[in-house]
């Protein structure tokens, strides 16, 4: 099946997809266009031409798997990108934007990748060449809203609070269960899952004074702006945590969104902002830089990609990039402290894809479940796949981002899982909505809620 082709490659000939058909093509950097994608196929131009075809990167890709289009795998994507690099297919045809948009941008492509190509960054290039010529009533609301919201943090926080009050009176779950939205779209009724399913119940706890000697004594935090919009327990339950392990952490004022939302779109000048911002909220010392949410942090970790050409930031970026650790990091530098046994909930872990693919952190978060005593842990099948969030892909591509889910609900299903632990609150929102409307009984929860729940049992309270 990975090698399997299809009929169909974007452009006006049968030619397979492969790189080296096109040898004869001077090297890409002499190529007149000095765009974002152009620049990137040259960095980088000799690990693709290393491609052997193996197909693993077929295998690998969640789109490919279901709808078996060479053009929805990294091979026929990449092959469509050096069509638009090199003027032999336009910008703004519908092969192109058809199969750029289809990508999940999950990575796992990249993990198997003989030669190493940098899949993720040439995605994001690829889409900033088509957000230029893109049109529609769907690309103009992203824009406006990723432009005059998402890089506003008051206007941002208004909105997460006005969010905030919808899910917390009910109304989203009052929706769905009179199935109006339904009459609107299929699209609206998961939007409002995708809401109501941001609820959580988690348990404030006060832990015991720590006497931990840790080898990191204090962090900062990074909070998202998802991460504290709609998952403030996470980041509280975070705090707790590393406190009880002898970290103390603080978070600046100034720090904004990460900016995936704006790279994942297209918009690098809008996440250049963004990121340039957090550089500077974070800059007073070198302590570690704490996320505890997968995305934020492969964004994070990228900056100075991101910030490559800017000679005021690039090297800033580089010592930024450097300090950022996933929670689950973190908490191997010291001597874990362990809770209270679990409860009797079978729980399973479900891998986000950049925490796996861009902070290689998914087997610490294991790691830190495990630590838990008494654990009911049962392995996920297939926990590296992808659950179809990916930002809003979701929202953007409604029936693919459907299927993909279906697989991961269905290897939930078989675990017998009562508890689902994911380190991505896209992830967490993806699954929890999914499991709503199919009629799943399941909690869907991070990873640190549940080692926070283990180190003290108080009385249920509800955060947001």
């Amino acid at each position: 099946q990975g090698m399997r082709q299809s009929r169909r490659y974007g452009t006006n000939n049968n030619e397979p997809p492969t790189i080296t058909a096109h040898k004869e093509h001077s090297s890409l950097t002499r190529k007149m266009a000095s765009s974002p994608l152009t620049l990137q196929l040259a960095a980088e131009e000799q690990k693709i031409l290393a491609c052997i075809h193996c197909g693993l990167c077929l295998e690998a890709c969640p789109t490919y798997t279901i709808t078996g289009d060479e053009n929805d795998g990294p091979r026929g994507r990449i092959y469509l990108m050096r069509a638009v690099a090199e003027g032999r297919l336009a910008n703004n045809s519908s092969s192109f934007e058809r199969h750029i948009d289809r990508c999940l941008g999950c990575r796992a492509c990249e993990n198997v990748c003989p030669a190493g190509v940098e899949y993720g960054q040439l995605l994001e290039a690829g889409r900033a060449e088509l957000s230029e010529v893109k049109q529609g009533f769907t690309h103009s609301v992203l824009h406006l809203v990723l432009n005059h919201v998402w890089l506003h943090s008051r206007r941002l926080k208004f909105a997460f609070a006005l969010s905030r009050i919808f899910r917390d009176l009910g109304l989203a779950r009052l929706l769905l269960k009179l199935k109006l939205p339904r009459l609107v779209s299929p699209r609206f009724e998961f939007a409002l899952a995708l809401l109501d399913s941001s609820a959580g119940r988690s348990k404030r706890v006060d832990h015991p004074v720590s006497s931990v000697t840790s080898t990191v004594s204090s962090a900062f935090l990074f909070k998202g702006c998802v991460g504290e919009g709609l998952f403030s327990r996470v980041n509280r339950a975070t705090t707790r945590v590393l406190k009880r392990n002898g970290i103390e952490l603080s978070a600046p004022r100034e720090q904004v969104c990460c900016g995936a939302l704006h790279a994942h779109a297209g918009d690098l000048e809008g996440a250049r902002k963004l990121a340039r911002q957090n550089i500077k909220a974070f800059e007073e010392d070198k302590t570690a830089i704490v996320t505890n949410a997968g995305g934020c942090g492969a964004m994070l970790t990228t900056y100075h990609h991101l910030l490559a050409h800017d000679d005021e930031f690039r090297e800033r970026a580089e010592r930024f990039s450097a300090r950022v650790r996933d929670v689950s990091q973190i908490l191997q530098t010291c001597d874990l402290q362990k809770g209270d046994a679990a409860d009797n909930a079978r729980v399973t872990y479900d891998a986000s894809c950049h925490l796996m693919y861009g902070q290689h952190a998914a087997d610490t978060s294991v790691s830190m479940l495990r630590s838990i005593p008494n654990l009911d842990f049962v392995a996920l099948i297939n926990p590296e796949r992808c659950c179809g969030g990916a930002g809003i892909y979701n929202l953007l591509e409604p029936d693919l981002s459907g299927k993909v889910l279906e697989q991961k609900l269905a290897d939930i299903k078989q675990s017998e899982a009562e508890v689902v632990a994911t380190g991505n609150p896209g992830c967490q929102m993806q699954i929890a909505a999914g499991a709503l409307l199919s009629g799943m009984t399941i909690r869907v929860c991070h990873p640190i809620e549940l080692l926070d729940e283990s180190y003290g049992r108080g009385e249920g309270d509800h955060e947001s």
